[in-house]
């Protein structure tokens, strides 16, 4: 399953670079992308780990910048 996710509050380049690292590092991540510009969030992962996956993700974007919220 490929699925979109908008940010919100993701305030530098930088952090979007450190937490697309952070989530292709999340077992089961077959691809992802964090494009600051267009504020969104791109996840490539197996349909039966995707949910998990997904928590992980929000989890790892919470990390690198707090006050950035994915919407899902």
């Amino acid at each position: 399953m490929k699925k979109k996710f908008n940010l919100e509050d993701l305030d530098c380049a930088n952090c979007a670079a450190k937490m697309e690292e952070a989530i292709k590092e999340i077992p089961g991540v077959i691809n992802a992308s964090v494009n600051f510009l267009a504020q969104k969030m791109m996840i490539e992962a197996p349909d039966d780990q995707f949910d998990a996956i997904v928590e992980k993700a929000v989890a790892c974007i919470a990390k690198v910048e707090p006050d950035c919220k994915v919407i899902l």
